[in-house]
């Protein structure tokens, strides 16, 4: 039986209790509960990072028990639902990859600021929460293949017609946020499009929504629930697919591990490969993210 988090709240901290499941069982989502359902015809799509013809062969020893640290105020990847219990599509790929290793293991809800010091402090074993890989991160920690990509994308109005190229670009207002990855990425790689800087995703976001510029570039994850989302007002689309730019939007989203525990690592990386290559990665992403954001 999972236990319910224990939430106390003291001159504005938040103190959270680790949360730990039996190896296998699943959290029950209500009906209420779940993501929206699909908004396309299309057949649904899903990435996957490794060649779904591979097997490899699970590393040597055995890992018995994994303690993850993640935050508990993150939707859709992790948070408290209306009865307290703690959800997301973090929390059902923990229990994935648990199931995959045979291993007994324990969510710690933590401040998104404190997980990396309670991992080298050894609090925890693995950070399982929505981190995007860059230098500073691989400086002080390893990390495993990603679950996830980070890519960027247009959004349109649904009425507009639009090629989301340089081309079919040229001359157009294009929102963005100001100092953003993708605000330098329209600049050098769309260079005749005219560039409305905001200082927030909101802004930008409604910038489109309002009729103010012809097309929004942005986070693709984030893009893809505020097109079903309220804020939005059904407005507008996804125009061109998915730009992956490793350099410049991150290398995807990872499980963080202490450089003195390789071994997790292999574990985690045979784990998740195992779990994509038998569609389980796939459920999850088209469960979690019901409009694909690729």
């Amino acid at each position: 039986m999972i236990a319910c988090p224990r939430i106390s709240v003291a001159l504005g901290v938040w103190l959270w209790s680790a949360i730990s499941f039996p190896l296998g069982m699943s959290t029950p989502v209500s009906a209420a509960e779940e993501p929206p359902a699909a908004t396309t015809t299309d057949a649904p799509y899903h990435p996957l990072f490794w060649d779904p013809d591979s097997r490899p062969q699970k590393p040597t020893g055995e890992v018995t028990a994994v303690r993850f640290l993640l935050n508990g105020d993150f939707p859709p990847f992790s948070f408290l639902d209306p009865s307290g219990r703690l959800v997301g599509y973090d929390v059902d790929l923990a229990r994935v990859l648990c199931d995959e290793l045979g291993a007994n293991c324990t969510l710690q809800m933590r401040p998104f600021s404190e997980l990396a010091a309670a991992l080298g402090d050894k609090r925890g074993d693995a950070i399982l929460a929505g981190l995007a890989v860059g230098p500073e991160l691989r400086d002080r920690l390893d990390v495993t293949d990603a679950y996830l990509g980070t890519p960027g994308r247009f959004v349109a109005a649904k009425a507009e017609t639009l090629e989301a190229t340089p081309e079919g670009l040229a001359g157009r207002w294009i929102s963005v946020v100001s100092g953003s990855a993708h605000e330098a990425f329209v600049l050098s790689r769309f260079p005749k499009v005219r560039v409305a800087a905001y200082p927030d995703e909101t802004s930008a976001r409604d910038a489109l929504r309002d009729g103010k510029v012809s097309a929004h570039f942005g986070d693709a994850i984030g893009l893809s629930f505020w097109l079903t989302g309220e804020a939005s007002r059904g407005c507008c689309g996804f125009a061109g697919g998915p730009w992956i730019e490793p350099a410049v939007f991150g290398e995807g989203l990872r499980i963080a591990v202490a450089k003195s525990n390789p071994r997790l690592k292999r574990h985690l990386d045979w784990a998740l490969r195992k779990a994509a290559t038998e569609g389980k990665l796939g459920e999850l992403y088209l469960r979690w993210f019901p409009l694909s954001y690729y």
